[in-house]
């Protein structure tokens, strides 16, 4: 059986629950406590060497550590329902929207919290090695954040779903953006009514709770 090292709080994770969710993939969960610091023990380390979750542990053993390869891995395997483009466009435009979900949302929310937080002080990025932290960053972060959000909206003004008609992996990124977005007390402005809407109804599937 497969199996995600999970840390329930964090997002990054919590994209890969979600997919396997949808997926109704069936696996262990092993919990790594990052706020006591044990992404960086060497137990983990010999997991993965990059300290962070999620991990996924194959059925022969293999170890996949980022959250598109995740995806790919498991969408490979299982590829119904689909989530990832059932055509070499449709593919591209998934992964893509993605990117830009990854990129300009959950990376602009990083860029805030890990420069802001007391707790992340010299843990301004992901990873085993010390990062000090620049403030300065975190006002790029909140611009970068709020554009973002500006364009997703414009996109589900369009269509249900941020690629189209279907929910796909980019709709995971985007919620999982969206939630973490509270931390950073950076959430969405009422007028962004596509964005809302769409998120009520990404909330109200099963998978969403993951």
């Amino acid at each position: 059986m497969l199996t995600l090292y999970d840390y329930t709080a964090a997002p990054s994770p919590r994209r890969a629950r979600i997919f396997l969710a949808e997926k109704n993939i069936d696996y262990n969960c092993v919990q790594i406590d990052i706020r006591a610091g044990e992404q960086l023990g060497e137990a983990f380390k010999a997991i993965n060497p990059r300290c962070a979750v999620p991990a996924l542990k194959t059925e022969t053993g293999e170890i996949i550590s980022e959250n598109i390869a995740i995806a790919s891995y498991l969408e490979a395997l299982h590829p119904t329902p689909n989530l990832m483009g059932r055509t070499p466009i449709e593919r591209a435009h998934v992964l893509e929207w993605n990117w830009r979900c990854e990129f300009e949302g959950l990376s602009a929310i990083a860029e805030i919290l890990r420069n802001t937080a007391p707790a992340m002080k010299k843990r301004a990025m992901t990873g085993p090695r010390n990062v000090e932290q620049l403030p300065v960053l975190a006002e790029r972060g909140a611009l970068r954040l709020h554009y973002f959000f500006e364009d997703l909206n414009a996109q589900l003004s369009k269509q249900t779903y941020i690629c189209g008609d279907t929910f796909t992996l980019a709709d995971i990124t985007a919620v999982v953006a969206m939630d973490f977005s509270k931390w950073v007390k950076q959430y969405p402005k009422d007028d962004l009514t596509a964005l809302h809407t769409w998120h009520t109804k990404i909330s109200e599937r099963p998978a969403y709770k993951a």
